[in-house]
């Protein structure tokens, strides 16, 4: 009896002792892209989001180190419950280790707290809302792209500054459309301009008619767009319908992207001026990587900012998880990690991720170019302004994220 009491015991040990090792040595990584897929938005992410996670994992190196990769999608349909749930299912049932783009900001608040409450990753290069790294900041989330502060600091002040002090907001009635007004708001009001109004619109909306007359009718100087995607090439094409450009007003284009400028056409984008975080034209690095993008694509795309986004933050959390010698599986290590690193990859270059989870980068304020400006395909913008890294985001001075709390 003794004998066997005491062979259990050992049998015991050495299993715990083989799983201790094992989980030690763990070197699978799971990856989901929760994006919009068929929805206004899928141009900026979708499919191409995919495509620049599976980039990123081949460009990392790790498969030749031993390490196992695999990367799922989901489409949330823009809807915060769908999101959530996917998020839920992804972490307790697929294993999901992190989530990348989400696009839309009411979804990505919604998998900010399912995150959280997993301990599990949101590298979110999608959604714009500054509320992710602010209010609602959490030890699990870390921004990359763009956020609706930096947006409306870049384009917003710039255009008040160059004369345009009087606006009107045509505003996404949901979580984003509402962040980037109020922080338009305030960047422009404190460059000396004055808001004459605003109109709410739904989401995905066809006729922007009745909203653009309010804004005409306000004869405001410029005429904000706080949307994004189909809403905001629909409503500059319905804006040149109306002569609105050609009768004094500007449009201002609060958050665009390539994808919405090729779909607009150079006749009808020229002259507008907007802020990315990254071009596929800017340097080297920029363009050999689009090139490998595009040409996956079968050149129907050059990679958008939020694809951009999904792969630099991949590249760093790669090199996060090198650093540490395996995979945790703990979400806060990781970020942790991640924080602790300073940043460099191809597309954004060096920089750093704050402890409020903000990578900062520079913005750069683009102006669509004519079509006779244009060299080529997709040869769409020049350069106005730069706001360096250090300008271009929220100072963590007039952050209220509760991380930064002694």
């Amino acid at each position: 009896m003794k004998t066997s009491v005491k062979a259990l015991m050992l049998s015991t040990a050495l299993m715990l002792g083989a799983a201790s090792g094992a989980l030690a040595q763990d070197k699978t990584v799971k990856i989901g892209n929760l994006t919009d897929m068929s929805g206004l938005y899928s141009d900026l992410g979708g499919v191409g989001s995919t495509l620049a996670a599976q980039m990123a994992v081949e460009d990392s190196g790790l498969a030749a180190k031993g390490w196992k990769i695999d990367v799922i999608a989901a489409d949330h349909q823009n809807k915060p419950d769908v999101g959530s749930t996917t998020a839920r299912q992804w972490i307790d049932v697929e294993k999901v280790d992190v989530i990348v783009d989400v696009l839309n900001s009411g979804v990505a608040l919604a998998v900010n707290n399912v995150v959280k409450e997993k301990n599990s990753i949101l590298l979110d290069s999608g959604a714009g809302t500054s509320d992710l790294t602010n209010a609602q900041c959490t030890p699990n989330t870390i921004h990359w792209a763009y956020d609706t502060y930096m947006l409306a600091n870049s384009t917003g002040t710039a255009l008040a500054k160059a004369g345009g002090d009087t606006w009107f907001f045509l505003t996404a009635d949901y979580a984003f459309g509402a962040a980037l007004e109020r922080d338009t708001t305030a960047a422009v009001t404190k460059a000396g301009g004055k808001i004459l109004g605003s109109v709410k619109h739904p989401l995905n909306s066809s006729d922007f008619s009745s909203f653009l007359l309010q804004a005409q009718a306000s004869k405001a100087k410029i005429i904000g767009l706080a949307n994004a995607g189909g809403d905001t090439t629909n409503a500059i094409k319905q804006a040149a319908e109306f002569g609105i450009v050609k009768g004094g007003q500007k449009l201002a284009g609060l958050l665009m992207f390539i994808p919405d400028v090729h779909s607009l056409g150079l006749p009808v984008a020229q002259g507008l001026n907007f802020t990315e975080t990254f071009y596929w034209d800017m340097n080297d690095s920029t363009r050999a990587f689009s090139k490998r993008f595009s040409e996956r694509t079968k050149n129907k795309s050059m990679p958008s900012m939020v694809h951009a986004g999904v792969y630099a933050s991949l590249i760093h959390y790669f090199k996060a998880l090198e650093a540490l010698g395996n995979n945790p599986h703990d979400g806060a290590k990781v970020v942790a990690k991640m924080k602790e690193l300073p940043t460099d990859d191809p597309l954004f270059g060096k920089g750093l991720i704050q402890p409020n989870g903000r990578k900062i980068h520079p913005a750069y304020l683009f102006e669509v170019k004519t079509p006779a400006e244009s060299k080529g395909p997709w040869d769409y913008y020049k350069l106005v302004g730069t706001t360096p890294a250090d300008q271009a985001f929220r100072p963590l001075s007039e952050s209220t994220c509760p991380l930064l709390k002694k």
